[in-house]
C-alpha cells in the first residue's frame, strides 16, 4: 500500500536559500534582515499528478466540508499542510465571481475582459485570502504553546478589517496601526466594530508600519503584515483561482493594483505552481498598477529596476496603496521579471474617471480597482494589449468601502477633479407632470443609439 503523502513547507531566506526555519517559529526576516519566504516540498507534491490536483480542488469547490470549502484552504497542500482543521480559522473565504465586463470590454476594445472581484468576501477585500493563512497559522502556534500574546498591523484599511475579523473569530488580541484621516469611514469602522485596538497615528502607512515592526521585535507581537510570508501563501490562491475558473485555461494578461507589492509576488507565487506541478504549461503576462501619487515601482521599473528610492507617497484617492516605500518591492521585482510584466501607473483623475466609466456597465469599482483599469485602458491604447486578448484584472476590494470617494465623484465635489462622468440625484417637485418630462427628456439623452 503506498505511503499518505507527507506535504511539508517552511520559511527560507529569499537571498540566502537553505537559511531555514519552522512555519511555527517567530521571525519575519533572514539574518541580514532579507524577506524570507514560505518554501514547499515540491518533489512531495509531484507525486500526485495533475489530473488528480485537478479533480480534487473542483471536488472540494463550494462544498460544506470543513475546511476545504473555503477557495483557500480547498488547496490547504499548497498553503499550510502543517495546520490542523481544528486551528483553521476560515469564513469561506475565495471564490469570488470573475466576472465577464462584456460591456466595459468593448468599450475599451477587447474582446474577453474579465474582473476578478475579490471585493466579494467577508471583508470586503482580497485580504481575507491572506489573513485566514497567516490567523491559522497563529492559532497552530498558540495551541503548540508558542509566546504569541497578540496579532498587529499596520494598515491603510483593508489590512486592519481582514485581522481584526479573522483575530476576533479566533478569540486572539488584535491591534491595528492607522494612519490618522487617511482611509475611508467604513475601512476605519470595520476594526473598531471587531474589537481590535486601535491606534489611529499622526503619520503615513510608512510610519505606522516603523512602529508596527518595534511592537512585533520588542514587544511579543505577531507582525501580520505582508512582510510576513504566511500572508503570501492565502493570497496566492487567487492566480490559481482564476486559472480553475477559467476551466483551467490561462489569461494573457492578468493586472493587478500594487501598494505593498505582497499581491503582486503572491499572484506569481500561485501561477508559479500551475506550473511546476505540471497543470498548466504556459505564464500569463502580469502588470502591476500604481498610483501616480505613490509609484515608487514605476519610478524603479522605467529605470530598468537598476535603482529603487523610496518616496513620501503623496495623497491619493487609492488609499490603499498609498505607499511610498514598499515592502515587498524585491519579491515584486522579481515577479514582474519573471512574467515579462509591465508596471504602469494612472493619475487621480485616470483612476477616478476609469472606476466611474466601468461602473456604468454593472461594476462598483473602489479606487484602486479604478487604477488597474486605467492602466489596462492605457495598454489598450498603445497596443500592448491586443483586442483578441484574454485580460483579467484584479479588483482589490468593494466599492462600498469608498463610498465616500463615490459620492463627492458624482456631486463633483473631489479637489481638483472636473468628473467627466457624474450623475447626481435629480431632485424635482413630486408632480407627475414634471418628472415625465424630465425622465423621458434623460433616457433620451442617455440611451440615444
Amino acid at each position: 500500500m503506498a505511503s499518505k503523502p507527507q506535504y511539508k513547507a517552511w520559511f527560507e531566506s529569499v537571498a540566502h536559500p537553505g537559511e531555514r526555519y519552522e512555519l511555527d517559529e517567530i521571525v519575519y526576516t533572514d539574518r541580514d534582515g532579507g524577506l524570507l519566504q514560505v518554501v514547499h516540498d515540491m518533489d512531495e507534491l509531484r507525486k500526485t499528478p495533475a489530473d488528480d490536483w485537478k479533480a480534487l480542488f473542483e471536488a472540494r469547490d463550494h462544498t460544506s466540508e470543513w475546511p476545504y470549502g473555503s477557495g483557500v484552504w480547498g488547496k490547504k497542500e499548497w498553503v499550510l499542510p502543517c495546520v490542523q482543521p481544528d486551528n483553521v480559522v476560515s469564513m469561506f473565504e475565495g471564490h469570488s465571481n470573475l466576472f465577464w465586463a462584456e460591456r466595459y470590454g468593448k468599450q475599451l476594445g477587447l474582446e474577453a475582459l474579465w474582473i476578478k472581484l475579490c471585493g466579494n468576501t467577508h471583508t470586503g477585500s482580497f485580504k481575507d485570502l491572506g489573513m485566514t493563512a497567516l490567523v491559522s497559522m497563529v492559532k497552530e502556534m498558540r495551541m503548540r504553546g508558542k509566546p504569541v500574546r497578540a496579532v498587529a498591523c499596520a494598515s491603510t484599511g483593508d489590512t486592519s478589517a481582514a485581522l481584526s475579523a479573522y483575530a476576533a473569530s479566533a478569540g486572539i488580541p488584535a491591534i491595528v496601526f492607522l494612519p490618522r484621516g487617511k482611509i475611508s469611514l467604513a475601512q476605519l469602522i470595520q476594526p473598531v466594530a471587531n474589537g481590535a485596538i486601535v491606534f489611529a497615528l499622526d503619520t503615513d502607512f510608512d510610519g505606522c508600519m516603523e512602529i508596527v515592526k518595534r511592537v512585533a521585535e520588542k514587544d511579543g507581537i505577531y507582525l501580520a503584515n505582508s512582510m510576513n510570508s504566511l500572508r503570501i501563501e492565502g493570497q496566492k490562491t487567487v492566480g490559481i483561482e482564476i486559472v480553475q475558473q477559467s476551466e483551467w485555461r490561462v489569461p494573457d494578461w492578468i493586472v493587478i493594483p500594487g501598494g505593498n507589492l505582497g499581491n503582486v509576488s503572491a499572484l506569481a507565487k500561485g501561477l508559479d505552481m500551475l506550473v511546476d506541478l505540471g497543470l498548466v504549461t504556459k505564464r500569463p503576462r502580469i502588470v502591476c498598477a500604481q498610483a501616480a501619487n505613490a509609484n515608487p515601482l514605476y519610478r524603479a521599473y522605467q529605470r530598468g529596476f537598476e535603482t529603487f528610492e523610496p518616496i513620501a507617497a503623496q495623497p491619493t484617492l487609492a488609499s490603499a496603496i498609498q505607499i511610498g516605500n514598499p515592502v515587498s518591492y524585491e519579491k515584486a521585482v522579481d515577479a514582474i521579471q519573471r512574467y515579462d510584466g509591465v508596471v504602469e501607473e494612472a493619475t487621480e483623475a485616470e483612476l477616478a474617471e476609469a472606476a466611474a466609466e466601468a461602473d456604468r456597465t454593472g461594476l462598483f469599482n473602489c479606487p484602486h480597482t479604478g487604477v488597474a483599469l486605467a492602466a489596462t485602458k492605457k495598454l489598450v491604447a498603445r497596443g500592448e494589449i491586443g483586442p483578441q486578448d484574454h485580460v483579467v484584472v484584479i479588483s482589490t476590494a468593494h466599492g462600498l468601502k469608498f463610498v465616500d470617494f463615490k459620492v463627492k465623484y458624482h456631486e463633483m465635489r473631489l479637489e481638483g477633479l472636473i468628473p467627466e462622468h457624474p450623475n447626481p440625484a435629480i431632485e424635482l417637485p413630486a408632480d407627475y407632470d414634471t418628472v415625465r418630462t424630465r425622465m423621458l427628456r434623460e433616457i433620451e439623452l442617455r440611451f440615444r443609439e
